[in-house]
């Protein structure tokens, strides 16, 4: 048990090394293409906190656990809002201004409801994780098109995050790093996490949704933390919705496009409805110039402690 957690533990530093290494390439690459920065910055949003989760995801996948990988990605969503956002809120008010935002909420509650739906008959199929992908491409490209309209200072901000390096030779170097941490990563924790949720008395699922999910939004509920105490309110909801809208979209249509997907009675039931009541709870957060404050934070925080803990006397 304790080597397992040695092995979880480490797992998740690499994969939070990796993730960031491969971002900063990304970026500095998309940079030498001449991309426009808002472009860069919109891509990094949504996937640069969701990397450590594709990666497990892709290694539970080719080890054969697709329970643990549906967990991660479900369970991820519910740990964003709950942890990320909550935590975010609790040490710094969150203003949050990015127009787009609130269409994206909306297309993330759509795409939840639609996942539940078409979950009913216990498998999602090939097509529909296919049209899944189809509608995070339509999404993003939304996205990208509606950036005219928003305020100078939230285009600023979001290309400014995606500053860095477009050396050549050092971006190779940070895939090259990036990738081989991600590995490691990824396959140290596949390999030690249903190791340590069976000590426990948890399903693969249930670990996915709360050792795999938690453990690999950490490192993003510090850095939504850190942003947060800078006044960049609208980069930290932009993560929750992007990497969500992946978690969603990518994660759970890539699986179910690659082999049909079996979707567990009791995970419709209760796991699904519940991130979709999360997404609920963002509704009166994402209007015009709104601030969440630190009270809804730790109503977030709360909200995340109380999901757990049935989760947990659940497995019981």
């Amino acid at each position: 048990m304790a080597e397992a957690i040695g092995w979880f533990l480490l797992g998740l530093l690499l994969l939070a090394l990796g993730g960031d290494s491969i971002v900063k390439a990304a970026s500095g690459l998309a940079h030498r293409l001449r991309v426009p920065p808002f472009v860069i910055g919109l891509l990094l949003v949504g996937f640069a906190t969701s990397i450590p989760e594709l990666t497990v995801n892709a290694s539970a996948f080719l080890h054969g656990s697709q329970s643990l990988a549906l967990g991660n990605a479900v369970g991820s969503n519910i740990v964003n809002v709950g942890l990320t956002l909550g935590l975010a809120a609790v040490f710094a008010p969150l203003l949050i201004r990015w127009r787009a935002l609130a269409p994206l909420l909306l297309c993330l509650m759509l795409a939840t409801v639609a996942l539940i739906l078409l979950s009913l008959d216990g498998v999602l199929s090939r097509i529909e994780g296919a049209l899944f992908l189809v509608a995070f491409v339509a999404i993003f490209a939304y996205a990208a098109l509606r950036s005219r309209e928003e305020l100078p200072e939230v285009r600023e901000a979001v290309a400014a995050y995606a500053a860095t390096s477009d050396d050549l030779a050092l971006n190779l170097i940070r895939v090259a790093i990036g990738a081989a941490l991600l590995y490691y990563g990824a396959g140290w924790v596949v390999e030690s996490a249903p190791v340590v949720g069976l000590q426990m008395g948890m399903t693969p699922l249930v670990t996915g949704l709360i050792l795999v999910s938690i453990g690999t939004a950490l490192p993003e509920a510090a850095a939504a933390v850190m942003a947060a105490r800078r006044g960049q309110g609208d980069i930290v909801a932009g993560h929750v919705l992007g990497s969500s809208l992946v978690n969603l979209l990518v994660a759970v249509g890539g699986l179910a496009a690659l082999r049909d997907l079996p979707m567990p009675a009791s995970f419709v039931r209760f796991e699904l409805p519940a991130a979709l009541a999360f997404l609920l709870l963002m509704v009166p957060m994402l209007r015009s110039d709104l601030r969440l404050s630190r009270a809804e934070g730790g109503l977030l925080l709360a909200a995340l402690a109380g999901w757990v803990a049935f989760e947990l006397l659940l497995v019981k």
